[in-house]
């Protein structure tokens, strides 16, 4: 698995790097003409654009939301802004109610939706905001999530890419976090997400392989989502739900890196926990639900399906987790207690180091924090672990959807918020580990003679670190 993993990251670096060194952007690989005005069609010469922002209690960031969204630079007769509210909190629902209709009396065509129920959750209310009359005239949708401010250039940038190339259904651009400084927690998010967005998205793309909607700060061909079946709330990555169905009906998407979109990192450990159960539980099950859909597929080739199943699937979404925490977290230290197994060195030392140091391309101003970035990422693989196995066996948390939280400018407002540095909760796993890793390391201490003991040591005070949560912002009560 390791090996794998391996092959997986220095496949990509070869790619990335051939990429970076014939520049090749997508406005000379695809179709790219800026919309011009015409004398005799007017603004109906344009494209009608949806705009969805879904929502569920964002009492700290709906204002930013929805301003960037009512502050695009496109026709204001030829785009539509949905805020598809699912608050259940009356007071914030009130709040972007008031929103709303404050940008409605400045002459933007802007809609607020609500349900009576929440039932699918984002992939729900998306759907809902589909059924509405006015979507009919909508040639394509534009989606944001609530904590996401795109710049007013947003859709002339990505929809001529839509107009002139009739086989692309997506247009996905790339996340920039507006609070990767805050803590060294929101740092070590930011290195992984950057390796994300600037290599496997970018390889993804640039080989017309398959690469994934990441639910938000993308533009969809509304023909193309329709065609492959619409949102479906089967599992909690309804993104990559409708990428992978997409993608099997020969559709083509195109990522933009060079075109960024503001938004916000979790900052607290519940809720980066929450998130990343979400984003590790849903691809595994979505992987159980369609493997044998995407082996039977007729209408993309044999090396695409391949593609899907073993690179973006097996080893990215599964492999990935589960031999970051068994092999590095639970085999190699138990070795201490058997001196006859000799774990070589290429696998203990020559590829992790490898695979670290291709992940920093992603992010060259956090080179220096390579070694905290590994602790932390060994502490969530037994998270991330734990998601992948409840999706891939459909356990009971497997359709858990909590909304991750967003906190704006809320910190900075929130007096002695930073003196606030108390523990919210013990997480007994990490603890458990923790335990486990530092008697491993005590063993080899004084008995062994391959000098575990000092990774052991400084990974066990990781888990320790993060069983009594205190790891990210701390937030007082109110």
């Amino acid at each position: 698995m390791s090996v794998m993993l391996f092959v997986e990251k220095v496949y990509m670096g070869i790619v990335i790097t051939l990429i970076k060194l014939f520049r090749r952007k997508p406005e000379k690989k695809w179709k790219w003409e800026a919309v011009k005005d015409d004398v005799e069609l007017g603004n109906s010469a344009y494209p009608m654009v949806l705009v969805q922002i879904p929502m569920y209690n964002e009492k700290e960031v709906y204002q930013l939301s929805i301003g960037a969204a009512c502050g695009l630079s496109w026709p204001t007769d030829r785009v539509i802004i949905q805020v598809l509210d699912d608050s259940t909190d009356p007071a914030i629902k009130d709040l972007v109610e008031l929103e709303v209709k404050r940008w409605a009396s400045k002459g933007i065509n802007i809609k607020y939706e609500i349900r009576d129920n929440r039932n699918g959750y984002k992939a729900g209310a998306l759907k809902e905001g589909m059924k509405h009359s006015y979507v009919k005239q909508c040639d394509f949708v534009a989606i944001f999530d609530a904590d996401f401010q795109p710049d007013p250039d947003f859709l002339w940038r990505t929809i001529p890419f839509l107009i002139h190339n009739p086989d692309v259904a997506l247009v996905q651009t790339r996340w920039k976090f507006v609070n990767s400084d805050e803590c060294l927690m929101t740092r070590m998010q930011e290195m992984s997400l950057d390796y994300h967005f600037t290599v496997e998205q970018e390889v993804g793309s640039a080989t017309h392989a398959f690469f994934g909607f990441n639910g938000t700060a993308g533009v969809w061909r509304i023909a193309a989502l329709n065609e492959a079946g619409g949102w479906k709330d089967r599992t909690t990555v309804e993104d990559m739900d409708l990428a992978v169905r997409a993608s099997l009906r020969g559709w083509k998407f195109i990522y933009l890196s060079d075109l960024k979109v503001k938004n916000e990192l979790p900052s607290t450990f519940k809720a980066y926990r929450y998130q990343q159960h979400r984003w590790s539980c849903g691809p595994a099950n979505l992987f159980r639900k369609m493997a044998m859909e995407i082996v039977r597929n007729k209408k993309v080739s044999p090396m695409k399906k391949f593609h899907v199943i073993y690179s973006f699937f097996f080893v990215r979404k599964i492999v990935a987790h589960v031999v970051t925490f068994v092999f590095y977290c639970i085999i190699l230290p138990a070795t201490v207690f058997v001196p006859e197994v000799q774990v070589p060195i290429w696998g203990a030392v020559h590829i992790p180091s490898t695979i670290t140091l291709l992940n920093a391309v992603g992010t060259p101003r956090s080179v220096h924090l390579l070694i905290f970035w590994i602790l932390f990422e060994n502490v969530m693989s037994l998270h991330r672990t734990k998601a992948t196995l409840i999706g891939l066996f459909e356990a009971g948390r497997v359709n858990e959807w909590v909304v991750t939280e967003k906190l704006g400018d809320a910190l900075k407002t929130k007096s002695g918020a930073k003196a606030s540095r108390k523990p919210r909760r013990l997480h007994m796993l990490e603890l458990i580990v923790g335990f486990y890793l530092f008697f491993c390391g005590c063993y080899d201490l004084s008995f062994g003679r391959n000098g575990y003991f000092i990774y052991l040591f400084i990974q066990s005070m990781a888990f320790f670190i993060a069983g009594v949560g205190y790891v990210g912002t701390f937030v007082p009560n109110p």
